[in-house]
């Protein structure tokens, strides 16, 4: 027994003595490895023998930065006016134009450099959203946003939602777009309600707020199937489309009523139960979402001409300008306001805020002032117009135009396009080869667009070529 112990004991010596020794040989490993690292990192502090070769990395060429954006020279030469004319004299002198108007102007000085028959009254189609827009930016503030609320109704179970002037709610899940940039949700809406308890059974639809006819004088009840536009009603889904991932999707002819039918069926209420109707007075409100800014629905209105956004936005103006909210209402607050503003609004006549209706009236002088003020120094709150123009050859409405064949202006020609069937406009910017911002207004009528709309990119495209001293 007591030589096991000792057996034991030894081995138990024997296994701390190894055990010391693997940890000096780790160690001594560890130490070597350090003094390798160190030796490649920071080199040996001992003095380099004659064979010994040291290096050193290149120092970097400086970076010398080349921006390829700059800002228009401010001492750009000014174009002369005969320099303009022989410029764009032949696109100008092009029978695809049919009835003809325009005006060219220096955007620092207002100068009016080339004109023809600039306060003629022509048919603007959407360059009118040229006015809404500018209208807008002078009576509202950037960050205007559109609340959509639902409220507590007359009977048990009975919900309103009540329309507040927003086209752009969508149905699409949370965390997804619908056609509309930051667009409101219904499920934000639903998610509220439900939230809040409130036992429901039925929708009542208000929608109140936007006064008058849903359609306007000039326009054609075909061009709700065709997508051009839906009855104007202050609270849509999609700005009335059935397809909310197409601009030109079929739209509906009861644009409210669908929306509460859409929030119906998200509450699994019957939609049989959803009518028009009106909010009780100071009714408890249940639920609210809000728009998109203005600045957003703005950019949406002026790139892909949408006709929705611009008849909402007038209202909207309305409303700022203590008119009423209703198509002549908002013709009126647009006058208003530009008129306010210093504009002369002589020769404009209107029954809508987009250009959609066939008996709207606008010169080409009206158009180029509210740009020219926008360009330069007229009134800084309409500088942010200029941001909302499509660009040629890239963006919006501009997006296939310029993109093949004469592409002189791609890139360089922002405007606002305007076409219906026998009318076509453009209006907005360019900067000319010297670097001198020109506004413009080209008008034509009594052509149908596949011929008049080359023929005005033409008139533009010479713009930009232009040295023109």
């Amino acid at each position: 027994m007591a030589g096991q112990g000792k057996k034991k004991i030894g081995s138990l010596e024997e296994r701390k003595r190894r055990t010391v020794r693997i940890l000096l040989a780790v160690c001594v490993v560890a130490v070597v490895a350090i003094a390798a690292v160190l030796v490649v990192a920071l080199g040996t502090s001992e003095e380099p023998t004659q064979n010994a070769i040291v290096t050193t990395s290149p120092q970097p060429s400086p970076v010398t930065p080349s921006p390829q954006v700059v800002p228009v020279p401010a001492d750009a030469p000014i174009p002369s006016e005969a320099g303009i004319a022989a410029a764009i004299g032949p696109a100008v002198a092009n029978p695809d134009l049919g009835k003809f108007t325009g005006v060219v102007a220096d955007a620092l000085t207002g100068q009016v450099l080339w004109s023809a028959d600039p306060s003629t009254p022509m048919t603007p189609a959407s360059t009118t959203k040229v006015l809404t827009a500018a209208a807008a930016l002078l009576a509202l503030p950037l960050d205007h946003r559109l609340s959509t609320t639902v409220v507590q109704g007359a009977a048990p179970g009975q919900l309103v939602l009540v329309g507040g002037g927003d086209p752009t709610l969508t149905a699409t899940p949370k965390g997804q777009s619908g056609y509309y940039a930051n667009a409101a949700h219904i499920a934000d809406l639903v998610d509220q309600i439900k939230a809040s308890g409130t036992p429901v059974d039925s929708i009542v639809v208000d929608s109140g707020l936007f006064k008058g006819d849903t359609m306007a004088q000039g326009w054609f009840p075909a061009d709700i199937a065709a997508g051009y536009i839906t009855p104007i009603e202050s609270v849509m889904i999609e700005g009335g489309r059935f397809d909310g991932s197409m601009d030109e999707s079929p739209r509906s002819e009861t644009p409210a009523l669908d929306a509460g039918k859409v929030l119906a069926q998200a509450l699994g209420v019957d939609v049989a139960k959803v009518s028009a109707g009106t909010a009780p007075a100071g009714a408890k409100a249940i639920s609210s979402v809000q728009s998109a800014p203005l600045s957003d629905r703005l950019i949406q209105m002026m790139e892909h001409s949408d006709n929705v956004l611009a008849e909402t936005i007038g209202r909207e103006v309305a409303i700022a300008s203590g008119t009423e909210a209703s198509f002549a209402g908002a013709v009126e607050g647009t006058a208003k306001t530009l008129r306010a503003a210093g504009f002369d609004y002589t020769g404009v006549t209107l029954f809508d805020s987009s250009g959609l209706s066939v008996d709207d009236l606008i010169p080409a002088e009206v158009l180029d002032r509210v740009m020219t003020a926008a360009a330069g120094d007229g009134d800084p709150k309409l500088r942010p117009l200029l941001d909302y123009l499509p660009v040629a050859g890239g963006t919006g409405s501009l997006s296939d135009r310029y993109a093949s064949g004469n592409r002189t202006g791609a890139g360089w020609v922002r405007a606002k396009t305007g076409t219906l069937s026998t009318a076509s406009a453009l209006s907005g910017f360019v900067v000319d080869q010297n670097g001198r911002v020109l506004t413009f207004a080209l008008m034509s009528n009594d052509r149908p667009p596949e011929v008049s709309r080359p023929a005005l990119d033409a008139i533009a495209g010479a713009l930009r070529n232009c040295g023109c001293q």
